[in-house]
């Protein structure tokens, strides 16, 4: 039986063109005698194309490097205080919250009687109607009432002795200090002349003497803010506070006892209170320069009015293990922050500030494949330096062959 003939097969057709198929193998095949020959063409991938990496030059500079340490802080009034009042009697008058109060204006009325603001660093603690009683809360009312345009007089200066009567059943044992032993005086009465015990004070530095000057002042300012005129300035007839205040809330209700918390004030400017790490709040100090980036992203400078020494917990989690105790700082802006009572904000302190050294932009920075970095000069040569302080994009170099104005090689 004769073989089987295979079917026949179109000739190929040529057109003249090299067909690539990337990624796929093209085999062709003939036969030459008894063997079959295979021929295997490969199509590389394309090449991936790579942006050039934009370079400039720049000049090493002589500069002042500052670290920057930024916080977050409450723009507010700040802590609110309580307010009580200093003796008994009804409440018939409060003032409303958000109020602002200065210096001899009323916070409170009780009894239906003014009860004025003294600007003072404690509260009156006894009553004042001596002549030539003596001490700091003497010192509150002449200075308050000086501020208010009252003629006071003059007052003893320091280390001066003044007399004043000794007060009624004291025992005479040893003197207080600065207060010499009593002694017999003769004094004028309606039947002649009789002996008065009276005691010998030294004025020590920020007292102030009731003198009869300061007494008559008393008089005036009394009628004049219609309290009774009586020279004397009783327990509660004044409230006294570091200086004027804004009125946070109203706690008391009018009717009730005057010898209760009344309501809690603030300071009347604004401020920024920043709870700052223990270790870092160790690096602030009291009139170093902010910049504070409020909503919006304006930024305004200020300064930093005090550091508290109080650490406080931060949250929860403090104490040990947990997150790292706080001390609150106060930072007051030069703004006066118009329609912005609270906000939260960052501040920018001013950390280690290195002066006088040679800083170049961190682009221009190349790593080595030994370890450390090098700068690249325009003719294509590299200097090694050692860095120091980075700070806002640029970094402090040091180095053989390096020198201020030496051009080198940046990215852009």
């Amino acid at each position: 039986m004769p073989a089987e003939q295979p079917p026949a097969q179109s000739p190929p057709r040529r057109t003249g063109r090299r067909i690539v198929v990337p990624g796929v193998l093209v085999l062709m095949a003939s036969a030459l005698g008894a063997g079959v020959v295979w021929a295997v063409h490969r199509v590389p991938p394309e090449p991936s194309a790579r942006p050039p990496v934009a370079v400039e030059t720049v000049t090493v500079v002589r500069t002042d490097l500052s670290a920057t340490v930024s916080l977050t802080g409450t723009l507010g009034y700040g802590r609110a205080e309580p307010v009580k009042g200093g003796r008994s009697g009804t409440v018939t008058w409060l003032p409303e919250a958000g109020a602002t109060i200065s210096r001899g204006r009323q916070l409170y009325r009780v009894d239906d009687q003014p009860v004025p603001l003294f600007y003072g660093g404690m509260p009156l603690y006894r009553d004042l109607a001596e002549p030539g009683t003596v001490g700091r809360d003497v010192r509150i009312v002449a200075t308050n009432l000086k501020a208010l345009g009252y003629e006071i007089g003059d007052q003893p200066a320091p280390g001066q002795t003044v007399s004043r009567p000794a007060a009624p059943g004291k025992p005479a044992g040893k003197p207080a200090a600065g207060v010499d032993e009593p002694t017999a005086e003769p004094s004028s009465t309606a039947g002649g002349t009789a002996a008065t015990l009276r005691t010998r004070v030294v004025v020590r530095k920020g007292d102030g003497v009731l003198t009869g000057s300061l007494i008559r002042a008393v008089r005036r300012w009394q009628r004049d803010v219609e309290l009774p005129v009586t020279g004397r300035i009783a327990v509660g007839d004044v409230a006294v506070l570091p200086g004027a205040v804004r009125v946070d809330s109203v706690t008391a209700l009018r009717g009730d006892d005057a010898a209760t918390p009344l309501l809690t004030v603030t300071p009347t400017a604004k401020v920024i209170t920043v709870l700052a790490g223990a270790t870092e709040a160790g690096t602030i100090h009291r009139g170093d320069q902010v910049t504070v980036t409020l909503p919006g992203d304006k930024t305004v400078d200020g300064s930093v009015s005090a550091v508290s020494t109080t650490v406080q917990p931060d949250g929860e989690g403090a104490g040990p293990g947990g997150a790292e105790p706080k001390r609150a700082v106060t930072v007051t802006v030069d703004d006066d922050l118009a329609g912005i009572d609270a906000a939260e904000v960052q501040v920018d302190l001013a950390g280690e500030t290195r002066s006088d050294v040679l800083a170049v932009p961190v682009g221009a920075l190349v790593a080595l494949s030994e370890g450390g970095y090098a700068l690249q000069l325009t003719d294509g040569r590299l200097v090694a330096v050692t860095t120091g302080m980075f700070a806002k994009g640029m970094v402090e170099v040091s180095g053989d062959g390096l020198s201020e104005d030496l051009r080198v090689v940046t990215t852009s």
